[in-house]
Parts: structure tokens; sequence; C-alpha cells
């Protein structure tokens, strides 16, 4: 198949090629490098019989002008997708791309390790439309079979989970789902398609928060959808449907960062795993949650599917009262305390999946704190850390 955006999903150039020339048409913009930021409700036609005929690139100014399309021709050649659509958040992301497979009297399972804000959508919204959501083991596997229902219409996928980590088994979950019609859907944000290629592993659809990696400095919102061939008209209807609209000046921020995504990701991987190894020895950690570490549970999927690893990762330290927990990240001075993650900044949260989990309590007994690696000295946040973990150890 050959992506919509003309870039076969086989490309001889390498990916730092890709990302530095997809998407980017400088005869059409006068020569400038980057196209430029298109804002605009209003597009004119030239006739009454191209008015009439809806055939010209641009239509109207909610369904995407050439400053968005640059986003979405890149996303697609890097998943080597059909296509991609642009939406505003990650989360309108992953709402569009479930709605896009599911009806009322329909049956979602999703991974008892996906984002919050996903199983909030799935609990207080999809269940108001008459959609049942279901959370499974992130550990099933093909097991998964046993879990559908007549009315199972998708499977949520989130590898690794950004709270708990665990890898799943994407193809087993997919040859299972396939032959059944079942979609399958993948939050892919961590790995990004550099790392991991969900399209190629059996996904159906493939969702990114592009706030993320994809921008890399904290400073836009962004969600990506591409899918199969297969998938691609009820993704396009339903973004049309509920009017999701991505500004010229978010995508033109989106496609800055993602000119760099290559040489981002592969520091990013570097700097996380030098931190999380040098953490696993340090006293008073019980463990660190990174899937490219031999001592990580799924580290044999990790090898078997993924060419690189993301720069969020997790540490869980012996327990102790809240006030050293308080006492150790507000006295962190180059770790920030903020949601997200992919910027160039360091951060760290504490995180609690012990009162979401539901198919698979949490029970492990300590706190757990999510890490992002950023671009400070790698000295400099070893002195940060091992400082602020001397603060928690105090006060046990």
């Amino acid at each position: 198949m050959r992506a919509r955006s003309g870039i076969p999903d086989v490309n001889p150039q390498g990916v730092e090629t890709l990302l530095t020339h997809a998407g980017r048409t400088p005869d059409d913009q006068h020569g400038f490098v980057n196209t430029p930021v298109y804002r605009g409700s209003t597009v004119l036609f030239k006739s009454l019989a191209a008015l009439e005929s809806q055939q010209q690139q641009y239509l109207y100014g909610r369904a995407g002008n050439p400053t968005t399309r640059q986003v979405e021709e890149i996303v697609t050649a890097l998943e080597g997708a059909y296509d991609t659509q642009l939406v505003p958040s990650g989360l309108a992301a992953i709402t569009v791309a479930l709605l896009s497979c599911l009806n009322s009297g329909d049956d979602v399972l999703i991974t008892d390790s996906a984002y919050e804000p996903t199983r909030t959508f799935g609990t207080q919204f999809l269940s108001r439309m008459g959609i049942s959501a279901r959370y499974f083991d992130p550990h099933l596997a093909g097991g998964i079979e046993a879990q559908l229902q007549s009315n199972t219409r998708a499977i949520f996928v989130e590898s690794p989970g950004s709270a708990t980590f665990e890898i799943q088994d994407l193809p087993a979950i997919a040859a299972v789902a396939r032959p059944r019609g079942i979609k399958v859907l993948i939050d892919n944000t961590w790995a990004t398609p550099l790392y991991f290629n969900a399209l190629r592993l059996g996904a159906d659809i493939v969702i990114h928060t592009a706030t993320k990696m994809f921008v890399g400095h904290s400073d836009a919102f962004g969600g990506t959808i591409s899918t199969n061939g297969e998938s691609w008209e009820a993704v396009k209807k339903t973004r049309s449907l509920l009017g999701f609209f991505t500004s010229g000046d978010e995508a033109f921020l989106i496609a800055r960062g993602l000119r760099t995504l290559a040489i981002r990701m592969a520091e990013h991987q570097k700097r996380a795993l030098e931190l999380a190894g040098w953490i696993e020895t340090l006293p008073g950690v019980r463990r660190v949650l990174h899937p490219a570490l031999p001592s990580h549970p799924d580290h044999h999927l990790f090898k078997r599917d993924f060419s690189g690893s993301g720069s969020l990762f997790g540490v869980l330290l012996e327990p102790a009262p809240r006030d050293s927990l308080a006492a150790m990240l507000d006295g962190l001075t180059l770790f920030g305390m903020g949601y997200s993650w992919g910027g160039y900044e360091s951060l760290c949260i504490p995180t609690k999946p012990a009162r979401i989990r539901t198919a698979v309590p949490w029970t492990e007994d300590g706190t757990l704190l999510r890490l992002h690696v950023g671009f400070e000295a790698m000295d400099d946040l070893k002195a940060d850390f091992a400082a602020g973990l001397n603060r928690y150890r105090a006060g046990r």
C-alpha cells in the first residue's frame, strides 16, 4: 500500500532524511523552507462549478490547511499508514479513534494500564452512550480471547503503560482480533513510530499525543490518528462530525518538533537508560520500571518488538510517609513537578495506580514515581535525584 502522503511505506531513505524533508514543499511557499502558519476559516472557490464539485484540496478552514497537512504527511510516512488525522490534543485523538469504532450496544476492551483520561472517557462517557468499557490484564496476550464478547468491537492497547510500564503483546492480541473484525487501537506515544511500528505489528489505528515527543518543547498541544486503509474513512468522518480542528499555529510547532525527533529520541533514550540503570543501584529503591532494562519482566517483548525506548520510566521506592515524599520532591532543583512529558526539561511526579486499576489491582507497597529525562547534564540530574532520595529516606 502507498501512503496517502505520496511517500511509499517502504522508504529507501533514512528516518532522519524523512523527518527533514517530508511534508515540505518550498516551491509552493515561494521558496521558504518551512510551511508557514496558515490562519483562516473561509476558503474561496473560483467558480460555481468548483463550489458544486467540492474537488479542490481545501474547502473550509476547519477541515485543515497546508500547515496542518504537513504534520499529517510526516506522521503518515513515519507510520507507514494509509493516512493521518491531526486533532487538537492526545485525548482528542483517543476519543475520536474510539468513537470511530464504536456504536451504542458495543463493547470495548481497554488495557488496565491505560492513561487515566482514557479510562475516564470509557467509564464516564462511553457508558453514557450505551457502550460498555471493560479493562483487561495488560499481560493477557493471546489469552484476551477469553475476554471477548459477541459485541466486542475494539481493543485499546497502550504499550508500555505510561504509569506502570507493562509491555503488551500486540501481535498476539491482533492475531485474536483481526479474524473477528475487532479493531485494535494503540497509544504509541512512548516509543513513537521511530522505535515501534504498530501498524506492521497488527494494529489498525495508532494514536499519538503529539504534545509529548512530537512537539518536544512543552509549548503546544496536538494529537495524531494514523490508520490502515480499512479504518481511515470512519476516523475521518468521526473527526469531521465532532468538529475537531487544530490551528495552524499549533501545527507549525508540531512540525518544528518533528524535524528533530530522531535526534531528540536518540538522546532521550540514551540518557533515560543511563539514569534508570544508575537509580536501580541506589539504596531505598525497590525496582525501576523501564522495559529496556533486563530487570523488567517484559524485557523479552521489548527486545522482540521495539528498536528503541523512550524518555519515561517509573521508580518504586520503599514505603515512607507523605512528609518524606514532600521533602524529596519539594527540594528538587532540576526535576520539575508537572504533568505531560517529552520536553527538554526533566520531570518527576508521584503516581497512584492503585486508585484506578480494576482488572489487575496494583498491590505494590511503596511510592511510585514517574520520571521523564530531559537534556540537563547527567551528573547534575543524578546529584539532584540522589539528594532528594536522601531526604526521602531520612524521614522514614
